[in-house]
């Protein structure tokens, strides 16, 4: 059983929230270029000790939701495949929940999901920080397969793909609620592709 978090810890999390509230909302009035790390600070009424206590620099605030989230991706969401069978297919199919679970959670708020994809389209250098974000999930789905008895390359290029079928999801869907079922559908065409042997 994990006990309540201490005093000091809901007041980091209370401050490390009021951080990315203040930077989504500035972002959203003036543009990621025009606001300041110390924009970001005076917002959130902390210092900016307290800032990069919680944040590197104002592009890791973006991304604090993906952050967050790389904590889900854990053994127990994977897919139940045969134990017998270490295809990449059957390690596709195994990350496949995680992935629609990601693509769920980060729509959970679909005004914040377009803010949020407004603001990444907008700026070459938050897309790149997107792009090797989404690295990091691969490389995390891969470590997870790696650790469940696939062999390195095969779980490497299964996190790949899936990472290939979630954007092409966010690609593609028109509307936040769409993500999850148009992600399930990149999977599908994948696995079909796996399927079609003769």
């Amino acid at each position: 059983m994990t006990s309540a978090p201490s005093l000091i810890e809901r007041k980091q999390q209370a401050a490390r929230d009021r951080i990315v509230r203040a930077a989504a909302d500035l972002f959203d009035q003036r543009g990621f270029d025009s606001v300041s790390v110390s924009d970001i600070a005076e917002r959130a009424e902390v210092g900016r000790t307290t800032f990069f206590r919680h944040f590197g620099d104002k592009q890791e605030v973006v991304f604090a939701r993906e952050d967050a989230l790389l904590g889900a991706l854990t053994a127990e969401g994977l897919d139940l495949v045969p134990s017998d069978d270490r295809s990449t297919r059957a390690a596709v199919q195994a990350v496949q929940p995680l992935v629609l679970q990601l693509s769920e959670r980060i729509t959970e708020d679909p005004e914040d999901y377009r803010r949020h994809e407004r603001l990444v389209e907008g700026s070459i250098e938050l897309r790149g920080r997107s792009a090797a974000k989404a690295q990091v999930i691969a490389r995390r789905l891969g470590d997870l397969l790696v650790d469940a008895g696939w062999d390195e390359g095969t779980a490497r290029l299964a996190g790949q793909i899936a990472l290939a079928c979630a954007a092409t999801a966010r690609a593609t869907s028109d509307q936040p609620g769409a993500l999850v079922r148009d992600t399930r559908a990149a999977f599908a065409q994948v696995l079909d592709l796996g399927a079609e042997r003769p």
